[in-house]
């Protein structure tokens, strides 16, 4: 924990708000450990019941995770908004930063001769009665989900991704469910589900995606929703292949008692065929976002699924945020619908493939086995993330620590190549095995 700051209090009400005060004000970092029970207890002369039904009370807010020897910490990005501290520390001046995951910039498409184009079409102001969903947006999305293979259902469209996935383990799970997420995996994800008061259960991924063994094991204690990553997985940019699909699928078959959740988030950028899982449990989601192709500021999610599950969705909608702005929707038809954008869409995907195998077969030859089949992110294995992290960051390069991606998976840093140009590869790869004959990097055998 932060020396400065001290945690208060004489009920378990009042030491979780100074906790939360601690971490909206960055006394108390993502990452910082809170005394024991017995210690913070006897130091505030309270016993230590009071004590644990505080830590209880923040970790089912998703404030704190309690990892076992390693002790209760303040999770990676907690549900609160915090005046300072920073997830992770800035680069140095003059250093490069791989860690963050965005799209590259320069690779995404413009978006103001669309926004012109709809300010002279865009016709009188809407009102709240406007539909949820623009006739000629769920069209297209039906047509684009029908190429990639994914069975004809119901469809609405939600803030992103992430939105989306909130709304679905909302509206079909309660504080307590069980969850069953690929690990390592999305970083947001774990951070939601914890701030949900769900529970997160590992998946095993390998680059084929997760695995069989994980998913049995997983609907074995009792998981009531399964979320997996179709392609470019976070972080390790798996790709569900098709063998792994069939035997999910028939693992899957007919279960009832299991919302079954796939985040497309890539979409266009993965240049891989599609494999879904979609339809093989009868409550099932769908959920493709147009943030990743074209752009973080685009909030828009599709979100296709059985009858019953969207109706939650588009109901819960419907008396809180109501609907995703249609303008906001018509701006996704225009860039759906322009050969040109299409052009520089898969420009980008080429440039990232380039960039993501050239950094894994650096790495190879240099005899580290890294990960990265599909997307923008590269995983690298290592025995200790802070030492990694650390070295890298005095070579000049800020990467992102595999904690923040794991449950049980073993250590690694993530290598966003978003941020890399071809002719950094082999620095890149030089600085990642500096500590090849030292303890920086897992080799290949």
């Amino acid at each position: 924990m932060a020396a400065q700051y001290q945690v208060s209090g004489s009920t378990s009400a009042a030491i979780s708000a100074s906790v939360e005060s601690g971490i909206r004000s960055g006394d108390l970092a993502p990452g910082d450990a809170l005394p024991a029970v017995r210690a913070l207890a006897a130091e505030l002369g309270v016993s230590p019941a009071t004590v644990a039904k505080a830590y209880q009370e923040l970790r089912q807010r998703g404030l704190v995770a309690t990892a076992g020897r390693h002790g209760t910490r303040v999770r990676p990005r907690p549900p609160v908004a915090a005046r300072r501290a920073a997830l992770l520390p800035p680069p140095l001046a003059g250093g490069r930063d791989v860690s963050a995951g965005q799209p590259d910039p320069r690779l995404l498409p413009p978006l103001g001769p669309h926004l012109a184009a709809l300010a002279t079409e865009i016709g009188p102001p809407g009102g709240y009665a406007t539909d949820a969903t623009l006739p000629d947006l769920a069209a297209l999305a039906r047509e684009r989900l029908a190429a990639d293979g994914v069975p004809d259902g119901e469809l609405t469209v939600t803030g992103g991704a992430l939105d989306g996935i909130e709304r679905l383990l909302a509206a079909h799970l309660r504080p307590g469910d069980a969850v069953a997420v690929e690990d390592p995996g999305w970083a947001n994800l774990l951070d939601l589900i914890a701030a949900l008061g769900l529970r997160a259960v590992g998946v095993p991924v390998d680059d084929d995606g997760p695995t069989v063994g994980g998913v049995r094991a997983a609907l074995a204690a009792g998981v009531r929703a399964l979320v997996v990553t179709s392609r470019a997985q976070n972080p390790t940019g798996a790709s569900v292949s098709a063998d792994r699909a069939a035997a999910l699928r028939t693992l899957l078959d007919g279960r009832a008692d299991l919302l079954l959740i796939e985040d497309d988030h890539a979409a266009e950028l993965a240049r891989v065929p599609l494999h879904p899982l979609a339809g093989a449990t009868p409550a099932w989601a769908f959920v493709r976002s147009v943030s990743k192709p074209y752009g973080p500021d685009l909030r828009l999610a599709v979100l296709a699924g059985d009858e019953a599950t969207v109706a939650r969705v588009a109901g819960r909608a419907r008396v809180g945020a109501g609907w995703v702005s249609t303008v906001l929707q018509r701006l996704v038809v225009s860039l759906w619908r322009d050969p040109a954008t299409a052009d520089l869409v898969r420009h980008a995907a080429d440039s990232y493939d380039l960039r993501r195998d050239g950094l894994v077969a650096a790495l190879a030859v240099r005899g580290v086995a890294a990960h990265g089949r599909t997307g923008i992110n590269v995983w690298v294995p290592v025995p200790d993330e802070t030492v990694a992290v650390t070295t890298l960051r005095d070579a000049g390069w800020a990467v992102a620590p595999g904690r923040l991606y794991r449950i049980a998976a073993d250590p690694a840093v993530r290598v966003s190549v978003s941020a890399l140009d071809e002719a950094d590869i082999p620095a890149l790869a030089d600085a990642l095995t500096a500590g090849r004959k030292g303890p920086l990097l897992t080799h290949s055998v």
